[in-house]
C-alpha cells in the first residue's frame, strides 16, 4: 500500500532531468513552433493578403499576453504539471476540430475567420503551456545551484531546436500535405506533450496564496520585478529589440512571398536555419558564461543582435535576408540565455510564476504591435519601418547594458551562489 504522508506532491515518482524537464519541454517547444510561424502562413494561404497576414500576427499575440496573469497565478496556485497537461491538451483538441472543420468548409469567408480564431485560441493555450513549462524548468535550474546557466542553455536549446524544425515542417506541410496535416501534425504533438507533462521535485505551489487570481498574480509579479533592478533592466533592453525581431517575423511572409518571389517553404526555411545560428549561440554560451560572467557575453551578442538588426532592411536578395535574419537570432538567443540564467538566479521559488509571467509579458508587447504595423503598413514602406525599430532596439540594448555594467548580479561568482531574494539584485 503507497505511502500517503506528506501530501500528494510528496509521491510524485522521481525521473531524471530528461524524462521530467527536458521531454515535455520538447514536445511543446514543437507544437508552440509549428503554430506560431505556420499560422500566419495558413492565414497568407488562405486569404493571399498581407493585411490580414499582419493581423493574424497580431491576433495570434494579443491573446497571449491577455492569457500570462492568469497562466501565472495558475501555475504558483495549481502547479506546473497539471496547468501544462490541461493546456497542451486543450490545444490538442483546438487543432483538430479546426483541421476537421477546414475539411468540411468550402466558403473562403468562414475558412478566414476560422483561421483567425485559431490564432488567437492557440495563441492563449500556448502560453499557459509555456509558463507551466519556464516554472518547471526555474525550479530545476535552482536545484543545479551555480550550474543553473546549464540547465538554461539546455532549455534554450530545445526551443532553438524547435524553432530549427517547426517553421520548415510547418511549411513543407502546408505546402504538401495542406492545412489539414500542419494542423493535424499541430495536435498530435501537443497530445505527446500532454502525455509527457513536466515533473518538479519542488512543487511551485504555496500555501500562502491559495486563492491566487490573475490580478494578484500581476501585482506580486511587478513588485518582485521592482524589487529586481538587474533584471528590469535587461527585460527593458530585450523588450526593445523585441520590437525590432517581432517586425520581422510579421513581415517575413509578405516580403519572402510577395517581395522576393518565394515559396511558404522558402519563408520557412529562413526561421530553420536561424535556429541553427542561435544554436551555435546557446552553445558558446554554454561554456563563456562560465569564465566571463554575463554581462560580457551579453554585451557581445547584443552588439551582433543591433547590427543585424539594422542591415536586415538593406537586404534585397532571400539569400542576404535569410543570412542576416540567422545572425539577427544568434544574437538574440544569446542574450536569451542571460536573461534566463539571470532570471532562475534572481526570482524567489513561491512567487516563480507570477514573475515570470510578468517578465514575458512585458517582453512580448511589442509583437502584436508589430503585427499591427505590418497590417498598417503599405509593402513598399516595410522597410522604413523595420530601419525606425532597428535603431529603437539599438538604443535600448546599449542603454540596458551600460547600466547593468556593475549589477552584483551579472558579475561571475564562482565562489558562492548568489541570493535568490529580491533584495540582492
Amino acid at each position: 500500500m503507497p505511502n500517503r504522508v506528506g501530501g500528494r506532491h510528496a509521491r510524485t515518482p522521481v525521473y531524471g532531468m530528461v524524462r521530467r524537464i527536458y521531454l515535455p519541454r520538447t514536445m511543446d517547444a514543437a507544437a508552440f513552433s509549428m503554430s506560431t510561424y505556420g499560422i500566419p502562413l495558413l492565414v497568407l494561404a488562405t486569404t493571399s493578403s498581407a493585411m490580414l497576414t499582419g493581423v493574424a500576427f497580431a491576433l495570434e499575440w494579443i491573446p497571449r499576453l491577455l492569457a500570462f496573469a492568469g497562466a501565472g497565478a495558475a501555475v504558483d496556485k495549481h502547479g506546473a504539471t497539471r496547468v501544462f497537461r490541461v493546456a497542451a491538451t486543450s490545444r490538442a483538441l483546438v487543432v483538430v476540430l479546426a483541421a476537421v472543420a477546414l475539411t468540411l468548409v468550402t466558403d473562403t469567408t468562414v475558412a478566414t475567420i476560422a483561421v483567425m480564431a485559431l490564432a488567437a485560441i492557440t495563441g492563449v493555450l500556448t502560453e499557459y503551456s509555456f509558463i507551466a513549462a519556464e516554472t518547471a524548468g526555474g525550479v530545476a535550474s535552482k536545484e543545479a545551484g551555480k550550474h543553473e546557466h546549464r540547465v538554461q542553455s539546455v532549455l534554450l536549446g530545445i526551443d532553438q531546436s524547435a524553432t530549427l524544425a517547426g517553421p520548415a515542417a510547418g511549411a513543407l506541410l502546408l505546402q504538401y500535405a495542406g492545412r489539414e496535416g500542419m494542423l493535424a501534425t499541430i495536435g498530435a504533438l501537443s497530445l505527446l506533450a500532454a502525455l509527457f507533462a513536466p515533473r518538479t521535485r519542488r512543487t511551485p505551489v504555496t500555501q500562502s496564496l491559495p486563492t491566487a487570481t490573475a490580478h494578484q498574480g500581476l501585482r506580486t509579479g511587478w513588485k518582485t520585478l521592482r524589487a529586481l533592478p538587474a533584471l528590469g533592466w535587461l527585460v527593458t533592453g530585450l523588450t526593445l529589440s523585441n520590437l525590432a525581431t517581432g517586425m520581422i517575423q510579421a513581415a517575413a511572409p509578405v516580403i519572402v512571398v510577395q517581395q522576393l518571389g518565394h515559396s511558404t517553404a522558402s519563408a520557412g526555411l529562413i526561421w530553420s536555419v536561424a535556429a541553427v545560428a542561435s544554436l551555435v549561440a546557446v552553445t558558446l554560451c554554454r561554456f563563456t558564461l562560465d569564465r566571463v560572467g554575463l554581462w560580457p557575453v551579453g554585451v557581445v551578442w547584443a552588439v551582433i543582435a543591433s547590427v543585424a538588426g539594422l542591415t536586415v532592411p538593406q537586404a534585397n536578395t532571400y539569400t542576404t535576408f535569410m543570412l542576416v535574419i540567422a545572425v539577427l537570432m544568434a544574437g538574440e538567443g544569446g542574450m536569451t540565455v542571460v536573461l534566463r540564467t539571470l532570471r532562475a538566479r534572481l526570482i524567489p521559488s513561491e512567487v516563480y510564476g507570477a514573475t515570470l509571467s510578468m517578465t514575458i509579458l512585458i517582453m512580448l508587447l511589442p509583437f502584436p504591435l508589430a503585427g499591427v504595423l505590418v497590417a498598417v503598413t503599405p509593402p513598399a514602406y516595410l522597410g522604413h519601418v523595420l530601419t525606425a525599430c532597428a535603431v529603437l532596439q539599438t538604443l535600448g540594448l546599449a542603454l540596458a547594458f551600460a547600466r547593468l555594467r556593475t549589477a552584483p548580479a551579472l558579475r561571475p561568482r564562482p565562489d558562492r551562489l548568489l541570493s535568490t531574494s529580491p533584495k540582492d539584485p
